[in-house]
């Protein structure tokens, strides 16, 4: 039985309006202009990886961050994953990249017979978070659950959260006891320690 969040209304409003600033950011960014900051993340994110052997992602919905510079700028035996899912209730994994196929959301994943993969880093999409590692998410609780049986499971891996600057809220943000928190957070300005 899922336990309800002691946050639902805070935390439903705090998405929304972080969804639509998001959103607004992301439109008022030229073309070039973005494809610059994508870079830029990059450039700060990189250092970090240099000893994961695999290293996982996501497909960016439109107004998301692009963690795509920072895959194709992977080294010598570093592999890159994707989340996949059978079908909307199925925990998140983590497939070989790169996305070929629809999900269930229609967002591209890995092909079914893609190798699923362990990662020792994930890069991690927001809507909102603070300097402290807590993430508000989209809602439906697919990094937690998945982060957690990882780590359940005895692997050891490190988050960072990707972000556009305005992503970053100046005030704490309400935690389930649920949610798991962030190691890191980057944005195309800075790298922040969170734990």
């Amino acid at each position: 039985m899922a336990v309800p969040s002691p946050f639902p209304s805070l935390k439903a409003g705090l998405r929304a309006e972080a969804l639509a600033a998001r959103r607004a950011y992301a439109a008022s960014l030229a073309p070039e202009m973005r494809t610059g900051l994508q870079e830029k993340l990059a450039e700060i994110v990189l250092p970090h990886l240099l000893a994961a052997k695999i290293v996982a992602a996501y497909h960016p919905l439109k107004d998301e961050i692009s963690p795509c510079p920072i895959l194709e700028k992977l080294g010598a035996g570093q592999r890159a994953a994707l989340p996949w899912f059978l079908d909307r209730d199925s925990r998140m994994i983590w497939r070989e990249a790169p996305a070929v196929a629809p999900s269930p959301w229609g967002v591209l994943q890995p092909a079914p017979a893609a190798e699923a993969l362990a990662p020792d880093i994930v890069l991690v999409p927001l809507v909102l978070a603070d300097r402290t590692g807590v993430r508000i998410g989209h809602g439906k609780g697919h990094y937690d659950r998945a982060l957690a049986h990882l780590r359940e499971g005895g692997t050891r891996i490190f988050t960072i959260g990707l972000a556009w600057e305005p992503q970053i809220a100046d005030s704490p943000l309400p935690a389930d006891p649920w949610d798991v928190p962030l190691d890191a957070i980057a944005t195309p300005k800075e790298w922040i320690a969170c734990r």
